[in-house]
């Protein structure tokens, strides 16, 4: 397992294209959650609203859960482990 820090991992994640991957982090409750999820879908909000805030201002990337079918915020600060074309990473 490679350890990479949390701008190689937003590198690789950005680099996937909308292939699927996995991460693993900690969640706002401290318990860790497995992620497999995908980028490249766009957001449609059902109320025409904008988020309230920046998701990058917060070290946050919006994605698509494949298990639950919805968006999710994957947090760059709590993450874990990436998995990437079998490739797993260990973030530092």
């Amino acid at each position: 397992m490679k350890t990479i820090n949390t701008e190689k991992a937003k590198e690789l994640i950005h680099e996937t294209n909308g292939q699927i991957f996995s991460s693993t982090f900690i969640k706002k409750d401290n318990t860790i959650r497995t992620l497999t999820a995908r980028l490249g879908k766009k957001y449609k909000s059902k109320t025409g609203k904008s988020a309230p805030y920046k998701a990058k201002e917060f070290n946050l990337l919006p994605v698509y859960d494949m298990r639950i079918k919805a968006f999710r915020m994957l947090n760059f600060n709590t993450l874990l482990t990436l998995t990437i074309n079998k490739n797993n990473y260990k973030i530092k």
